[in-house]
């Protein structure tokens, strides 16, 4: 309804009984003098308008009697003159700032926003810079230049730590080199792999496939709409078909049809069900279509090896002298540089023909990544001077890690967020460091097998009771007493021990082999993450929720 059109009351034949509503005030108006005392009772009145539905209307040829009384709310209408059935919301009468009409959200809006963009902040980000790896970078691309000559690369392993920037310049590499192909009209094309979540030969081919099939299938509907375009121009003009390979229009609809029945035999690789040759025979018929070089990169490439061994590294790193249109390189990144120990050698000797390592970061150059992504992601002066220096002091004491910077740093803007504050400041660095530790503590504890949750369990009760230096064999007997509440297998205690050794490396534990001269050597340990936090993740394990109340008897020992 058109806006200054629902203000219009019913209106009669008879013009001298317009009726008029006001859309501010409600008042009406009339040409005739309204007596409410003297109204017909046998007239119908508006004032029962409450019991006509909605769209109840008066006919056309209605009117109003002389004497009717004109209620505030005239049938249809609301109290500001609005149909009552539009869609419509006027918005123009809500109050914001009142208390009632405040909604979830709101109050969290008020403050004023200290992020500029959030997202330069995760990991996913791949930035235009990136300081300090420079010589890494500048490797990679000399490497990996020969593919825009239509050569076949070599095969690179990139090695470092966690948060030393490995997937962030190869990602920075890779991107670099598919803008330059499209610019200089190469066919080079790069595919990214996290083998943490496909670790296996059957889900890496199965990608791999799919998405050669899904740019086949492009290149392919591409064909085709230039093979008609061709057709349609020679069926007026045959003489543009002499330069081009086609003789007739024929040979044209013939390409048609073959490029059609090409794209029908592209068949999708489900993610499960068919056997491994059909899904490797699958992907190399996809890859092969058409001309081009592919680098592969195989990110957390270990994890693969661990789950599924080296069969595909074998299978990839062997299909060049099978192709005959297209090239493949492998990228494999790893934060183990020992991984290849686990490799057959010819995998190992074609996978590693190029190695860069890594080195971490130190404090001033995670201060300089740090203030780099600060620049882009956070408002003005929302950090104070002492901000990126402490996130970037903490960063270094986890080997250098700037993934854990910049997590750091964009925790301590969403904490300082969520408290109105409007700067973020080194209190809420510290915070956002007990934050990160905490979580990262309940999602190891969290992921343990149950027989690391039961013996970690034995640890706290020991530490509860007051128990401190405690040794492997305290630990094995409250662990015995722990697997009868809850009725699990009891492992030997060599076993616990090797556990104990695991928690350890988790950094859950602090654990030391000290000797006991003719008693031999033990282990004696503490905990290193906190009591109350950490028993809570364990008893929110269904299994080990039984033992919330079992309380076995822990003896205190006396140390001399």
């Amino acid at each position: 309804m058109d806006e200054g059109e629902h203000t219009s009351g019913t209106k009669g034949d008879d013009d001298s009984n317009d009726t008029v509503i006001d859309d501010e005030e409600n008042d009406v108006e009339s040409d005739l003098p309204i007596e409410d005392s003297e109204s017909d009772p046998s007239s119908p009145s508006i004032s029962d308008a409450d019991e006509l539905s909605d769209d109840a209307s008066l006919p056309d040829d209605a009117s109003l009697p002389d004497d009717a009384s004109l209620p505030d709310d005239t049938t249809g209408l609301g109290s500001g003159g609005r149909d009552r059935s539009s869609p419509d919301v006027d918005l123009d009468g809500v109050v914001l700032d009142d208390d009632d009409n405040q909604g979830l959200f709101d109050d969290l809006l008020s403050g004023e926003p200290i992020f500029e963009n959030k997202e330069v902040l995760r990991p996913s980000y791949t930035p235009h810079e990136l300081p300090h790896r420079n010589d890494q970078i500048n490797r990679m691309a000399t490497i990996l230049v020969s593919a825009l000559r239509g050569e076949t690369p070599s095969n690179i392993l990139i090695y470092g730590k966690t948060g030393t920037g490995k997937t962030a310049s190869a990602k920075f590499v890779s991107q670099e080199l598919e803008s330059t192909s499209q610019k200089y009209d190469v066919p080079c094309e790069v595919e990214y792999i996290n083998c943490e979540v496909t670790d296996t030969q059957y889900r890496v081919l199965a990608q791999l496939a799919n998405t050669f099939i899904e740019k086949n299938q492009t290149v392919i509907a591409d064909r085709i709409e230039r093979c008609r375009q061709l057709a349609s121009t020679a069926a007026d003009d045959p003489s543009v078909l002499g330069s081009t390979e086609f003789s007739t229009v024929d040979e044209i609809e013939s390409r048609i049809e073959d490029l059609e029945d090409d794209a029908d035999d592209m068949e999708e690789v489900p993610m499960t069900g068919w056997p491994t040759d059909r899904v490797y025979t699958t992907f190399f018929d996809a890859v092969d279509y058409h001309e081009r070089v592919v680098v592969i990169m195989l990110d957390e490439i270990d994890k693969l090896v661990e789950k599924s061994g080296d069969d595909t590294l074998y299978n990839l790193s062997r299909m060049n002298s099978e192709l005959d249109n297209s090239r493949i390189s492998i990228m494999g990144i790893s934060n183990d540089l020992k991984f290849t120990d686990f490799l057959d050698p010819r995998v190992k000797s074609s996978l590693g023909e190029e190695e860069i390592v890594f080195p971490p970061y130190d404090a001033n150059q995670l201060r300089d990544i740090l203030q780099h992504r600060a620049d882009i992601s956070f408002k003005g002066d929302a950090l104070t001077d002492d901000v990126i220096p402490l996130c970037a002091a903490f960063a270094a004491q986890e080997h250098g890690d700037a993934r854990r910077a910049l997590d750091l740093l964009r925790t301590a803007g969403e904490l300082a967020e969520r408290s109105q504050a409007e700067i973020v400041a080194e209190k809420h660095v510290r915070q956002a460091q007990d934050k990160i530790e905490l979580d990262r503590v309940v999602e190891v504890v969290r992921t343990l097998p149950t027989q690391s949750k039961i013996v970690l369990f034995a640890v706290i009760l020991l530490e509860k009771n007051g128990v401190h230096n405690i040794n492997t064999g305290e630990v094995f007997n409250i662990y015995k007493r722990l697997c009868e509440e809850i009725d699990a297998d009891v492992l030997t205690q060599r076993r616990v021990t090797d556990l104990i050794s695991e928690l350890d490396m988790l950094g859950i534990v602090n654990a030391v082999v000290v000797s006991k001269g003719r008693y031999g050597r033990t282990k004696e340990m503490g905990l290193s993450v906190p009591v109350e936090e950490t028993e809570a993740v364990l008893l929110s394990d269904s299994r080990l929720g039984d033992i919330e109340n079992a309380q076995p008897f822990v003896q205190a020992r006396f140390d001399n």
